[in-house]
């Protein structure tokens, strides 16, 4: 069941551009059109990284949700200062280790119930791309080659600089992520191509030889794959200025037209206070937490917060949203037949996503539906539409309690088949057949009074960190 796109059902967001909510008004009708800044692949994620990832899943999912047609980019920015130096820290080349690392950062999404990317760019495979686009903003006397082989944008020239962050220029300051240096023009002038360094990726240019600046990257691969004016342009608030920024001054002044309609940004995940960041440390890594939590209770414990707002750390909340899931998955087991969901849950549902994708009202309304299924059951009154409308939301937002990675592997997937293996079960099967079968030959165990047997898989799959319950109704896991 899907609503339709009617006018009595408008999407509400709130765009950064001008700090107003607005109409979602897609650029064709039917189709949405997203780009997603995605990570600089310099070591592993943490748990900022994946709240970024899931905002914009979501975001994603409920447009597709709501009858549109999306196209979802997400880059991969595999050639920056901080990949170039942490290969130098191991060894190995800026290639490898950015590969490397974006293979850890596409497993821990997937882990999050995270669909990959339509189009998953990286930017080494787009350097012509950005090589015209700066050939197009020299020409039209916005950015200037240097005496050092560097280009730079030069930002008085454009006298809507600043609009996206509400920064006037006069009063800007050079800040971590704008280069001073004595070949600009102005302090405020930012890089658009690097002239190379001894020992570091380059490519030819009319310029001599060197690699994009970082803004240069997103604005030259957007535009390859959406166009101008596409729909979302999204990524995390610490974005905003001045990645967004100085991408909307490229691209806008390169081409005179509307960049992106919609500039949507998530908040930032805290640890004690401070913001999560690589650059100093304050971190938790997002596969430590999917390991010990379970991929989909992080996720949840995401959702909880609106995407928009700071979320705080804290082992209690997402220990709360594992109990969480555990109350989801028990009145889905409850269904005693196909009914069609409640329309009257699913459009308090609808309601909430369509005010700037409010998953926490969102939530609410789905957990007053597992409630009250649950009484009615109790009562031994039929629930089947309350629990169908359950499901129809838990599907929309990805929370599915048996959901893991794409490939049915969850983190601790290879420790599960060498346990399998040492008790005798097939070790075939994604993560979730895998406990299944695990469990159920513990249970053998137990009847044939071999109790040794039985505790010791209870022993290493809580080392795992699952947990077997025993209930009236026999056995089951559950992820800690």
């Amino acid at each position: 069941m899907s609503p339709s796109m009617t006018s009595d059902s408008r999407i509400r967001v709130y765009t950064t551009l001008g700090r107003k909510t607005v109409d979602f008004v897609p650029r064709t009708a039917g189709e949405v059109s997203m780009y997603v800044c995605g990570p600089t692949v310099q070591s592993d994620p943490h748990l900022g990284h994946g709240r970024a990832a899931v905002a914009f899943d979501v975001i994603r999912r409920y447009f597709d949700w709501r009858g549109f047609d999306v196209t979802f980019v997400q880059n991969v920015t595999d050639v920056e200062d901080k990949i170039i130096a942490a290969a130098a820290e191991t060894g190995e080349s800026t290639q490898e280790l950015a590969e490397r690392m974006a293979e850890r950062f596409r497993a821990a999404y997937r882990a999050l119930g995270v669909r990959d990317p339509d189009v998953e760019p990286k930017a080494t495979e787009h350097i012509p791309e950005m090589l015209e686009l700066i050939r197009r903003l020299i020409d039209r006397g916005l950015a200037y080659p240097a005496s050092n082989g560097d280009v730079y944008f030069a930002v008085r020239t454009l006298e809507s600089y600043g609009k996206l962050s509400g920064r006037r220029v006069d009063e800007l300051r050079a800040g971590a992520r704008i280069e001073v240096d004595e070949d600009k023009h102005d302090p405020l002038d930012f890089a658009l191509w690097k002239a190379a360094k001894p020992g570091e990726p380059a490519w030819e240019s009319p310029w001599g030889p060197g690699r994009p600046g970082w803004h240069i990257e997103c604005s030259a691969m957007a535009h390859k794959y959406l166009g101008e004016g596409f729909d979302v342009h999204g990524g995390g608030s610490d974005l905003i200025f001045p990645h967004h920024e100085n991408e909307i001054a490229q691209s806008e002044g390169a081409s005179g037209e509307t960049f992106a309609r919609h500039w949507l940004h998530n908040g930032m995940v805290n640890l004690g206070g401070e913001k999560m960041a690589k650059s100093t440390g304050h971190v938790i890594g997002l596969h430590e937490a999917i390991e010990r939590f379970g991929g989909i209770a992080v996720r949840l414990f995401y959702l909880r917060a609106h995407y928009r707002s700071p979320l705080e750390y804290s082992e209690a909340l997402i220990a709360d949203a594992q109990a969480a899931l555990q109350r989801i998955g028990r009145v889905l087991e409850r269904a005693t037949g196909n009914a069609s969901p409640d329309a009257g849950i699913v459009d308090g549902f609808r309601r909430c996503m369509d005010d700037d994708f409010d998953t926490p009202k969102g939530l609410g309304v789905m957990f007053d539906a597992v409630r009250e299924a649950n009484r009615r059951a109790d009562a031994g009154e039929n629930a089947d539409a309350l629990i169908a409308a359950v499901a129809e939301i838990v599907d929309v937002l990805g929370i599915r309690p048996d959901t893991g990675p794409a490939d049915g592997r969850l983190p601790m997937h290879d420790a599960l088949e060498a346990l399998a293996s040492d008790i005798g079960v097939s070790p075939d099967g994604d993560s979730s057949r895998l406990l299944d079968a695990i469990v159920e030959a513990r249970g053998s165990a137990r009847a044939a009074r071999d109790f040794a047997t039985g505790d010791a898989i209870r022993d290493r799959l809580a080392e795992l960190g699952i947990v077997i319950e025993d209930t009236a109704d026999g056995a089951r896991w559950i992820r800690r």
